[in-house]
């Protein structure tokens, strides 16, 4: 299987930033994603290179203040996946494919991101994607649906998990929601819930999610399973603990140590308990998110 030499992940939002910095925090997360696969001897193609954005944040003005600050170009941005349907990781997206300037730029997503879905605690509202970053909107502002349950392969070596099976128990607790289908109100499984793999030359496998609405250790297992035969290198995103027991947050540690990453960065929604309890389990293999945090993976 085909793998990247070069990988960075830029963390251009983040609900903490460093200090001291101009930089701007949200409740949200967005990732650049630079991966890099070099031109082999005797091949007349050159290097093959893609920029990923994963995720916008919920605040578009403060995902540009950050890009800007930290030198990325709108224009630069090849293709944007979105790891679920949550306001705060959505809002802006059609803002953002507008600054591209560009055509036709891949939007990979599960296709049950535009459905209505709603919180029921502590009062009802809505969590999905706002009206003005609709479908319709998306394709106006230049971007091209690739809408799909399927892993999709970006460039080789990085691809998406497609829809994460259910395997393990998730430890998240808290989360109410529902969806409508055909006139009827149900339960909300958040089967949207994608991530990003890439595997990297003389590392192994780099895993970046979301909010890990399907498990952070069902994500890991996908990944696995892929990516046959490679080990867990660094996980990097929100695991959703936030809300989750002490029992249900040492489970997740526990099973997560147990695959011997390298690294792991975890914020956003992973909640301060279940960072203490990485950190104690991990040691200096991990660290907390924050926006401008950079994490580069190479043989």
């Amino acid at each position: 299987m085909e793998k990247l030499d070069y990988l960075r992940v830029l963390v251009l939002a983040e609900n903490t930033v460093p200090f001291p910095t101009a930089l701007l925090g949200q409740h949200g997360l967005s990732f650049l994603i630079e991966g890099r696969k070099e031109k082999e001897k005797g091949k007349e193609r050159g290097n093959v290179e893609l920029r990923v954005v994963m995720d916008v944040g919920q605040n578009h003005e403060a995902l540009a203040t950050n890009m800007e600050l930290l030198n990325v170009s709108s224009c630069d941005i090849d293709a944007i996946v979105l790891s679920h349907c949550h306001y705060d990781h959505t809002s802006g997206i059609a803002a953002l494919l507008a600054a591209t300037k560009k055509r036709d730029v891949p939007l990979i997503a599960h296709p049950a991101i535009f459905r209505p879905h709603f919180i029921t605690k502590p009062v009802l509202r809505s969590l999905g994607i706002r009206p003005e970053d609709r479908a319709e909107a998306l394709v106006a502002a230049g971007g091209v649906l690739l809408l799909t349950s399927d892993p999709v392969q970006l460039m080789p070596g990085l691809m998406t998990t497609g829809e994460v099976p259910r395997v393990t128990a998730d430890a998240k607790e808290g989360l109410s929601v529902i969806t409508v289908t055909e006139g009827r109100a149900a339960a909300d499984n958040l089967l949207d819930d994608i991530a990003l793999i890439a595997c990297v030359k003389g590392k192994g496998l780099v895993v970046i999610a979301g909010c890990s609405h399907s498990g952070i250790i069902n994500i890991v297992k996908r990944a696995l399973a892929l990516f046959p035969g490679e080990k867990l290198y660094a996980v990097l995103g929100g695991f959703h603990l936030v809300e989750a027991s002490q029992q249900g947050i040492a489970s997740t540690v526990d099973e997560l140590t147990g695959f011997a990453p390298a690294l792991v960065a975890a914020g956003h929604c992973t909640g301060f308990k279940a960072q203490a309890a990485l950190y104690n389990s991990l040691g200096d293999r991990f660290v907390p998110l924050h926006v401008s945090a950079e994490f580069i993976f190479s043989e």
